[in-house]
């Protein structure tokens, strides 16, 4: 399970005295304490599930990339490189990403498969394509390629 395994990660890295990986690995544990917290209005007691953590994991990729893009306008080379160090230890915990190839022939299986024809079917896609898929796509360039397909 993926929170076992950030909490004995964070273990490793402090024994290891790794100070990049023990706060990048005490920021995720953070957050995902505060969706825990956020998740007991909706009944949920024992913690968010896997789905929900690697989004909120791609969510901080995501917050990383937009930071190093303002600290490379700011010249700011040494925040630059803390966001990627962070940017790499989060996503040793992401799944694996999948190629162009597979994606579009995932988007054309699932479009297929649906009967998918016109653009107003575009919500029932990304339905299913963040159902099968969530963690291994990139849905911001996938909801361009689905309306491509589509439209």
């Amino acid at each position: 399970m993926l929170r076992h395994r950030l909490n004995d990660e964070l273990k490793a890295a402090m024994k290891s005295r790794d100070q990049r990986a023990t706060s990048a690995l005490r920021l995720i544990l953070a957050a995902l304490k505060d969706r825990d917290i956020a998740a007991r209005d909706r009944g949920i007691t024992d913690g968010v599930d896997e789905p929900e953590i690697i989004d909120m994991l791609q969510k901080m990729v995501r917050q990383r990339q937009e930071s190093i893009a303002m600290y490379q306008k700011a010249a700011r080379q040494e925040l630059v490189e803390q966001e990627q160090g962070e940017i790499e230890i989060i996503e040793r915990f992401l799944p694996k990403k999948m190629s162009e190839d597979e994606a579009n022939a995932a988007i054309a299986g699932v479009i297929g498969e649906l009967g998918a024809s016109n653009i107003k079917d575009m919500g029932r896609v990304m339905g299913a394509l963040k159902e099968r898929y969530a963690g291994r796509m990139d849905f911001a360039k996938v909801g361009q390629q689905v309306k491509q397909k589509l439209g």
